[in-house]
Formats: C-alpha cells, sequence, structure tokens
C-alpha cells in the first residue's frame, strides 16, 4: 500500500490537471472585465491572503485525527463518541451561526473561528479523554463558521463596500474552490511530512497549524473592515424553513437526498482510517489522493456543464449517488473479516471522493434553484438534523459489534442509506425533469468544491 497511494496520488494530480485545463477552455467566462480589474484582483488578493491559511489550517488535521485518538490508546467505542459528539456540536452550532454572525460581525466572527479552532487543536495535546471531547466540541461550532463568516464577509464587502458588479462573484469563489483543493492536498503531504517522515507524531499537524490561524487573525484585524448583515430570529427562521420543506415536496427530497448522501460521507470520513492504517498506508499521502480524487470530480463538473457537453446538475447528482452506492457494495466485500483488500478498499474510497467532488456543486446549484433564498438559512437547518443524526447513530451502533466485523456491517448499511438516497434522486428527477428552471444556462459557471 505504500508504493500504491504514491502512484495513485501522482496520477490523480495528472488526472486533475488534464480536467481543470479541458474545464478552463471549454467554459464561457462573463469576468473577462474583472481580470482587468486592479481594484478588484487587490480586492481579492487581499481576501485570499486571509482566507488561504485558514483553510491550510483546517485541512491539516484531517489525515491523522482518528490516528491521534489510536495513538492515545483509546478504544474504537471511545473515539466514535467523541466524533458523536462533533456532530452534535455541528448541529448547534448551524443553528446559533447565523443569528451570531449578524449581530456579532462577519469580521470578529471570522476571528472567533480562528480562535474556536487553535482551542480545538491545543486540546488534541492532551490526553485526558474529556479534553479530547471539548476539543471536538470546539471543532463542531467552528466548522459552522468557517464558510458563512469568511465567505459572507467577501459577498457584502464585494457588493455593498466596492460596489463591484455580482457576476464578478463566481470568479472568485472558482478560485477559492480550485485552491481549496491545492491546499487540501498540500496540507495532506504536509501532515504526512510532519507525523511520519519527521517522527514527529499524529499531533504534530495540529501544533503546525496553529501558526496560520494566527496569521490569518493578524490580516484580519490589520486588513478588514467589519461589516453585518441581518439577524432574523433563530425561531422565525427554522418556521420559515419547516414551511418551505411542508410545502414543496421537491424541498423535501432535495433534503432527504442531502441527509442520506452526506451521512454516508461522514461514517466515511470516520472509517477510512482503520480500515487501511493497519495495511502501511501512509496516511498523509492517502488523504492527499482523496483530496486530488474530489478536485478531479469538481473540475469534471465544470467540464460536463460547460456548453461544450451541457450536462445537466440533476444528471450528475444522479451519478454521483450511484457512484458512492457502488463503492460501498465493493467496500462490503473488500473489508470482510479476514480477507481484507485494502487495495481495491482505497480505489472505493477514491470512487467515493470523485463523486463527492461531483454531488456538492451540483447539489448547491439545485438548494439555489429550488430553495427561495430567504429560507435557505432555516432549511438547511433542518437538512442537518437527520444528517448528523443518522451519521451519530449508524457509528453508535458499529461499536456494539466486534470492530472488524462491524466495520464491514457499517458498509453494509451505508450501501442502504445509498440505495435509499438514489430512489429519492429518481423521484426527484421524474418532479423536475421538464423543469427549465433547473436547468443550467450554457453561459452560467458554477464554483465547484466539496463542502466537507
Amino acid at each position: 500500500m505504500l508504493v500504491t497511494a504514491y502512484l495513485v496520488l501522482i496520477g490523480l494530480l495528472a488526472l486533475w490537471a488534464v480536467l481543470e485545463f479541458s474545464a478552463c477552455h471549454s467554459k464561457t467566462s462573463p469576468t473577462s472585465n474583472a481580470l482587468g480589474n486592479p481594484a478588484f484582483r487587490r480586492f481579492q488578493h487581499d481576501f485570499f491572503r486571509a482566507y488561504f491559511p485558514v483553510l491550510a489550517a483546517d485541512w491539516l488535521q484531517g489525515p491523522y485525527l482518528y490516528k491521534l485518538y489510536q495513538h492515545y490508546h483509546f478504544l474504537e467505542g471511545q473515539i466514535a463518541i467523541i466524533y458523536v459528539c462533533g456532530f452534535g456540536a455541528t448541529v448547534l452550532s448551524g443553528l446559533v451561526s447565523a443569528p451570531l454572525t449578524g449581530r456579532l460581525g462577519r469580521r470578529k466572527s471570522c476571528i472567533l473561528f480562528s480562535l474556536l479552532l487553535a482551542g480545538c487543536y491545543l486540546c488534541k495535546l492532551s490526553q485526558d479523554y474529556f479534553v479530547l471531547m471539548t476539543s471536538r466540541v470546539l471543532g463542531g461550532f467552528s466548522s459552522s463558521l468557517l464558510f458563512s463568516s469568511f465567505e459572507s464577509w467577501y459577498g457584502h464587502e464585494h457588493a455593498e463596500h466596492h460596489d463591484f458588479p455580482a457576476e464578478w462573484l463566481p470568479h472568485t469563489f472558482s478560485h477559492v474552490a480550485t485552491w481549496n483543493g491545492a491546499i487540501a492536498i498540500v496540507a495532506g503531504v504536509t501532515a504526512n511530512a510532519c507525523a511520519e517522515w519527521l517522527g514527529l507524531g499524529p499531533a504534530s499537524p495540529s501544533v503546525l497549524a496553529v501558526p496560520l490561524l494566527g496569521l490569518s487573525v493578524a490580516l484580519v484585524i490589520r486588513e478588514w473592515d467589519e461589516n453585518h448583515g441581518q439577524s432574523s430570529g433563530f425561531t422565525r427562521s427554522c418556521g420559515d424553513g419547516l414551511r418551505c420543506l411542508l410545502r414543496d415536496r421537491r424541498v423535501l427530497l432535495l433534503g432527504a437526498i442531502q441527509a442520506l448522501f452526506e451521512s454516508v460521507i461522514y461514517i466515511f470520513i470516520f472509517l477510512w482510517t482503520p480500515v487501511l492504517d493497519p495495511h502501511n498506508t501512509p496516511l498523509g499521502i492517502a488523504f492527499s489522493g482523496f483530496m486530488a480524487a474530489s478536485a478531479a470530480g469538481s473540475s469534471l463538473y465544470r467540464l460536463a456543464t460547460s456548453k461544450k457537453y451541457h450536462l445537466q446538475p440533476m444528471h450528475i447528482l444522479c451519478l454521483s449517488v450511484l457512484m458512492v452506492f457502488f463503492s460501498l457494495f465493493m467496500l462490503t466485500f473488500s473489508t470482510a473479516p479476514g480477507q481484507e483488500r485494502p487495495t481495491e478498499s482505497f480505489l472505493a474510497f477514491l470512487l467515493i471522493e470523485l463523486a463527492c467532488g461531483l454531488y456538492f456543486p451540483a447539489m448547491s446549484f439545485l438548494r439555489r434553484r429550488l430553495i427561495p433564498e430567504k429560507e435557505q438559512t432555516g432549511v438547511m437547518n433542518w437538512f442537518r438534523v437527520p444528517l448528523h443524526l443518522i451519521a451519530g447513530l449508524g457509528l453508535l451502533v458499529l461499536h456494539d459489534s466486534d470492530y472488524q466485523s462491524g466495520t464491514r456491517n457499517m458498509f453494509s448499511l451505508c450501501a442502504v442509506t445509498m440505495l435509499l438516497a438514489l430512489l429519492s434522486v429518481v423521484g426527484l428527477f421524474s418532479m423536475v425533469r421538464n423543469d427549465s428552471e433547473l436547468r443550467m444556462p450554457s453561459s452560467e459557471t458554477e464554483p465547484s468544491g466539496s463542502e466537507l
């Protein structure tokens, strides 16, 4: 597996480069004026300079989070409980993050995110179980602030303060998505270098991330102005979201797809390390391979929806769910106790990540078209509840049985869950196949990238 992981990473990087080149040459860009505007490019650069260190810090611990808990000699069931606490914190933070950001201010919310994540990482240096649980809770609360605070700050400054055209926004977020994939790949290799090549252990990537968060805080304090959004009440937001779900069956089906698909992805994030680590797999390199596969999927989405091929997001959503179902079916056989086939499991994981690169931009497009903007926050809060409930219960059930058979049973359960998601996709497709509003115009560009 050692050589396989490196060869796969090199091959996926080459594939991503080819797909990205093809996607860039196939799309019709409405932002040529943006590229020649020095004020816009300077503003964009200042945003990237503060945002990219945060993204790097957020990705650094990804390859070695589970390994760190194993290093501290915790049992699989104890590790599962830590993850479930993180899921619960993410749900709660999702409910309060929008009102908090509106009242506190987006710039202060960006600073708060960095401080919470730094606290999360520093807590990982302790071997106390409850301190590590606190770390996971802090990570859950910070995760909902990452994209909502930074990108909403940029959107407000772009339109209100600098008065740049709205059609220039996708140019920035498309760049963010591309660079986020590259940063994730570099973060995996860097984490591998710290933890394994230099022998500093699985906690070292967390330590390395803290200065990056400090750099971001310093740049935000020095260069960014405060701005505020409209703060709607929590009860009103959830009430509006519930009414939207009940009156539109299309939104209800979309929420079912998201809850079923993304809960399986959360379980995959938990399981990939114990499946691959016993077979001498370099975890950081494997993680970078996953991120390269996801980035290739995002580029493939942009290429497929370009004017040249003109596939629709609904078709790509169907394909991504089908790909994950097939991968989970493979995993139920490749993780059989006593008959483990790590190479096949690794390839199945890569296929899941490729599907994620297709899924997230397609789902983002459909959400924007089906859910009114003023109700999106409330609807997304309702979407998150079953998502994390399914993932949390799945992890707890997994560790009620023998570990090896439990892992295989978990993949079987995930395959059934993904089959339900596929049926929901078919139901949604039958309702919207003639809906012109859900077709992507050939001139529209769609920012891509993973939301997990």
